[in-house]
């Protein structure tokens, strides 16, 4: 009695799984048997929604609705020979084979023998509740829903696809005309007509549903295409139309399209009539215009600026340079024929982002390696629109831009390279004209192996010249003398004074040449470069053969610095950028005599004849003491802005404890008077600072060791938060410029640090028996914060503390001392101000 309880008790709790377990058996026969009915029912609704129906007139629409018929009963037999209603029995079975030794087999199980035994019983027992326990943990077994066998080519999907397609971009009441159709295939209701205005593409404009626009007038931008269906009785509604340019009338085709092309009138005569003027809107072409002559590197890239327009947008644009061999001076290389070469074809640059209907680019190329180059030639710009419609600008004449060499030599061989791609016929000449340059060089060529390297390039222009000269070995050749050119231009000397020397000469070429701007800016930093390295140089060889050690110049001398060097340099490039070539070749002139008779001297500090690492040293004292002075300003400037009245006072102040910042006097570079100071701004103070800690970055000693790498990676950092700060000076926002010019400051201070330790390293790896010797000579000038002194004797009030064992006590010590002068009231407000913005800053 208590076995068939237990087993009543098991197979209860499987009524839960057993059913749902049936239910997944019968959505597995459902789908199994139904998937092509489905399948078929969803594309024929697919076909339907996007008005398949309207392309099948008459007796096809109904032949293709016969064959669906046909088909639809065929998977209506499909699916009732497939389909079986699953039963309670298979249902416990798939149950059961889900579950480890099939307990709910052995539940239904009687005890076959033994029954009247009671040991036999109680182990029939045992074995019907452990069985139990197994039961009461199954769980439903899913149906298997998966046709991949029986459809492998994935029919059902492509279906379903479809259906979804139709959902999204067709229309379900389309269905309902299904039901509309009569025998013959026009619909019950009577005809009915669909209408859509598509513009292009390019317009960006939608595609308009006609049925849904009552009479009116319409715009709509030329090229629309124009889409009818008229469906019903042939003849019951006929187009007339005005706008396509076509004769004809109107007509009655049942499917009708046509473009827009002029302005008219589209009317429907019939049932559910409807007309619309149209009023085309014309393409307009679009335009192009040049902006201004084209500006030219130093190095011969050019940038042509140039805008285009269009009402919808510009799709591409190029230019076009042909050579204007009317205008070119036929003399020398330049007198016979040229060869035949193609006009140069440039695509124009176009917006990557942003709006193409009017917008301004400048075309970036570099021509200098062209024949063409710094010859006359044609130019013409030329842009496209969509609808293929093209803008011209008028053709102008112009020098092709290209690199100017300014080195003669370098000039002379430029020049037979352009006769050489002229015509291969110069060849003979250029190799007598390179011959001639090469028997008696002088200081044109200045190295054996340029000469070496142009006679070998002679010897092969013969030898080919001879045999005649085809379009790669002009090529080739046209490389090999443009590479020699580029050498004997910018050179490859080692000796900083030959370097020097071919600078001035190039300096006073460009002045006989008429150089541009940007061709005076780079050579006169050339210029700079090179008279650094010769210093540089030259101090070095006093250095290690101790001449100028412990004496003093002979007879008169005059000091000069790098800073008095720099405004030279400075006057000879602003004289030139104002036309004034007589004055600066006179300036140039006086510069080369007093380097040619230069010596430097190695005294005493104080005696101008401090190190390198000492000038720059003092340099980024100057600057630091500069920044300081500018962000004391700032300040100033932005208690002016929220308690106005008060910054009048507080600049006094600061002026009498400053000593009205006379130090900005002392500047060689970038130095300027207060009232200069003041018509620059503060934005234009801070970005000419920023370009002298530039100049002082290529001048700082130590490449190569930790110190110096250290010192360079700080200096980078204070360039970048200064240029930070000349931002938002420019766009007064000063409180942000403060912190900018707090961390250009901290900056700088790390810097001199890591170059202070650079320059002890060198000390004492070069002079190891003086290192105890000078370490007490700048013990003995420090000041009272233990900072070194000046080399004329003044106090540095922008060196780093000194470190030592005791630097935290002494700094907490100071910072005890402020605290206490900010906090006694008898002081000045404007000193308690400036105690107060060291402790904040501090």
């Amino acid at each position: 009695m208590e076995t068939s309880t237990d087993k009543a008790d098991g197979l209860r709790v499987l009524r839960g799984p057993l059913r749902l377990t049936w239910a997944g058996m019968l959505a597995e026969a459902l789908v199994q048997a139904l998937w092509p009915m489905l399948a078929l029912a969803l594309a024929v609704l697919a076909a339907l929604m996007m008005g398949a129906q309207d392309g099948l007139g008459g007796n096809l629409l109904w032949a293709v609705f016969a064959v669906l018929g046909i088909a639809f009963l065929g998977t209506l037999v499909f699916a009732l020979r497939r389909f079986r209603v699953p039963s309670r029995a298979g249902a416990l079975a798939r149950l059961d084979a889900s579950l480890p030794g099939r307990p709910i087999r052995a539940l239904l199980d009687d005890q076959a023998i033994g029954a009247g035994d009671a040991a036999s019983a109680a182990v029939w027992k045992a074995h019907q509740k452990r069985m139990a326990a197994r039961a009461a943990a199954a769980k439903p077994v899913k149906g298997d829903l998966r046709v991949s066998r029986a459809d492998p080519y994935a029919l059902r999907y492509l279906a379903l696809l479809a259906f979804t397609v139709a959902l999204v971009f067709g229309s379900v009441w389309r269905l309902g005309e299904v039901t509309q159709l009569t025998p013959g295939g026009a619909l019950a209701s009577g005809p009915v007509w669909e209408g859509w205005a598509e513009p292009p593409r390019h317009t960006g404009k939608p595609t308009l549903y006609l049925n849904d626009l009552e009479a009116g007038a319409l715009s709509l931008p030329a090229g629309t295409l124009i889409t009818l269906r008229l469906y019903g009785e042939l003849g019951a509604l006929t187009v007339d139309e005005t706008v396509s340019g076509r004769a004809g009338g109107a007509t009655s085709e049942p499917a009708q399209d046509f473009t827009l092309r002029q302005s008219g009138e589209i009317s429907i005569e019939g049932p559910g009539a409807r007309a619309w003027p149209i009023t085309m809107l014309p393409d307009a072409a679009p335009q192009i215009e040049r902006l201004g002559p084209p500006e030219v590197t130093a190095l011969g890239e050019m940038s042509l600026p140039f805008a285009a327009r269009d009402d919808y947008g510009v799709e591409a644009g190029e230019a076009r340079i042909s050579l204007d061999l009317a205008s070119v001076d036929r003399r020398y290389g330049l007198t016979i024929d040229p060869d035949t070469r193609p006009e140069i074809v440039v695509p124009l640059p176009m917006p990557i982002t942003g709006d193409r209907r009017d917008f301004e680019e400048s075309l970036i190329e570099n021509f200098s390696k062209h024949p063409w180059a710094n010859l006359p030639v044609s130019l013409e710009l030329s842009v496209l629109d969509a609808a293929e419609q093209q803008a011209v600008t008028e053709v102008s004449q112009l020098t092709l831009p290209g690199r100017r060499f300014f080195d003669p030599a370098a000039a002379a061989v430029i020049e037979m390279r352009r006769d050489l791609l002229w015509s291969r016929a110069n060849a003979p000449r250029i190799a007598q004209v390179l011959r001639a340059v090469t028997y008696a060089p002088g200081e044109d060529l200045r190295s054996d192996v340029t000469v070496l390297r142009l006679k070998q390039l002679i010897r092969r222009l013969e030898i080919r010249a001879r045999y005649g000269l085809d379009e790669e070995v002009q090529t080739e050749m046209a490389e090999d003398l443009w590479a020699l050119a580029i050498e004997l231009e910018e050179g490859v000397l080692a000796d900083a004074l030959a370097r020097m020397r071919r600078a001035q000469d190039r300096l006073n070429e460009a002045m006989k040449n008429g150089a541009s701007s940007a061709e005076i800016a780079e050579l006169m930093e050339e210029l700079r470069r090179a008279t650094e390295e010769y210093l540089e140089q030259l101090q070095r060889q006093q250095a290690q053969g101790g001449e100028g050690e412990g004496q003093q110049p002979q007879g008169e001398s005059m000091q000069m610095t790098q800073d008095d060097l720099q405004r030279m340099m400075d006057r000879i490039q602003e004289l030139m950028e104002q036309g004034r070539m007589a004055e600066a070749a006179e300036a140039l002139r006086q510069l080369q005599e007093m380097m040619e008779n230069m010596r430097v001297t190695q005294g005493q500090p104080g005696e101008g004849g401090n190190s390198p690492g000492e000038q720059a040293m003092e340099g980024l004292s100057e600057t630091l003491r500069e920044q300081q002075g500018l962000s004391d300003q700032a300040f100033r400037d932005l208690q002016e802005q929220f308690n106005p009245g008060t910054g009048a006072g507080e600049n006094e102040g600061n002026e009498g404890r400053n000593g009205g910042q006379s130090h900005e006097g002392q500047r060689g570079q970038g130095g300027q008077s207060g009232e200069e100071g003041a018509q620059e701004g503060l934005a234009g103070r801070q970005q000419a600072l920023r370009d002298e800690l530039r100049r002082q970055e290529g001048r700082l000693p130590g490449q190569g060791t930790p110190e110096g790498d250290a010192a360079r990676e700080a200096l980078e950092g204070a360039g970048e938060a200064m240029d930070r700060a000349s931002d938002a000076l420019r766009r007064d926002e000063l409180a942000e410029a403060i912190d900018n010019q707090a961390q250009a400051m901290e900056a700088l201070r790390e810097g001199m640090r890591s170059l202070g330790d650079a320059m002890e390293q060198e000390q004492g790896e070069g002079q190891p028996g003086q290192g105890t010797a000078e370490g007490d000579r700048r013990a003995e000038a420090r000041d009272p914060l233990g900072r070194e002194q000046g080399g004329n004797g003044a106090n540095s009030s922008d060196a780093p503390l000194a470190q030592g064992p005791d630097d935290q006590g002494r700094a907490r010590r100071l910072l005890d001392e402020i605290r206490r002068r900010s906090g006694e009231a008898e002081r000045p407000e404007v000193e308690r101000d400036y105690l107060n913005r060291l402790l904040d800053r501090f």
